[in-house]
């Protein structure tokens, strides 16, 4: 068996494609032995392909945006999906089958504080036809500081990935009302990345072919089936709640079969950062992508 090492930016169900790989025996079947990690607090896993210490990383295709706007080449490229739509859910205090986004202006809000997170709620908004600004925004840090506040009664809405939102439904705190995918569509939300010279090896080959049997997996599988192999990287979210998390997500079309990062895809990240003001110039497709190696 070789070792593959894979990092996580954000380790959540969201990103079960990638957890998949490993949790349902993918990658040992292609002789690849499984090392994961989630970057340290305020450093991006990108810094993990720079020095070697991971093959290949979850990343975001906004994340080459930086480098090019400072008239830089990307250290990396992203060669393949993770998610093809927002993950974010709406969770209010109490159960509100009528729920309408104009209900968060004026509401306290608890978000996450920049980058893509705040871009992508930000955007929401926008498509929902709500005024962003009269929104009253909190925010406590990352996933979990975020948690924690909503749960001590911070707050009347919060956004989170799952299963954090289906957690506090089973502990009668919260209520999901909202989720931000369907009013954005489809986007390169997340994605897979790593050096280009990784991506001409034998190993980057054998992890796409575990990789696109993974895609297949996460439609055609049950959600219970794939909360029970996972179970065990999620000590702390029962497997009930995991498996309603991924049926969400199924439902919602995240993980579409294909493992390719489209043009289309990516010219929806370009908005959502155009509209978040960050954006200095519409990038290229092949300024931040590539194809996946062939398998």
């Amino acid at each position: 068996m070789e070792k593959i090492n894979i990092q996580f930016t954000l380790f959540s169900a969201f990103y079960s494609p990638l957890i998949s790989t490993f949790s349902a025996g993918f990658l040992q079947e292609e002789g690849l032995d499984p090392d994961w990690s989630v970057s340290p607090p305020g450093v991006s896993a990108i810094a993990a392909l720079e020095d070697g210490s991971a093959h290949v990383v979850q990343s975001a295709l906004s994340q080459g945006f930086g480098p090019l706007s400072k008239g830089e080449t990307p250290s990396v490229v992203h060669f393949a999906q993770i998610n093809e739509m927002d993950g974010f859910f709406i969770t209010g205090r109490g159960a509100d089958p009528d729920f309408t986004w104009d209900k968060l202006e004026g509401a306290d809000v608890i978000t996450f504080s920049g980058g893509q997170p705040l871009a992508m709620f930000k955007y929401a908004c926008h498509k929902a036809g709500i005024d962003y600004e009269k929104i009253n925004q909190i925010h406590p840090g990352g996933a979990a500081d975020i948690d924690k506040a909503f749960r001590e009664g911070t707050g009347q809405y919060v956004q989170q990935q799952g299963p954090f939102p289906q957690q506090l439904e089973a502990d009668g705190i919260g209520h999901v009302v909202a989720q931000s995918g369907p009013l954005i569509g489809p986007c390169g939300f997340s994605s897979l990345a790593a050096t280009r010279g990784w991506l001409e090896s034998d190993m980057a080959k054998a992890f796409m072919r575990a990789y696109a049997k993974t895609r297949v997996y996460m439609n055609e599988t049950p959600a219970s089936e794939i909360a029970k192999a996972e179970k065990p990287y999620f000590p702390d979210i029962n497997e009930d709640v995991l498996a309603q998390c991924i049926a969400s997500y199924q439902e919602l079309g995240t993980w579409t079969p294909h493992v390719e990062i489209t043009e289309p895809a990516f010219d929806v990240i370009l908005d959502v950062f155009e509209h978040f003001g960050t954006l200095k110039e519409r990038y290229r497709w092949d300024q931040v992508c590539t194809l996946p190696p062939q398998a």
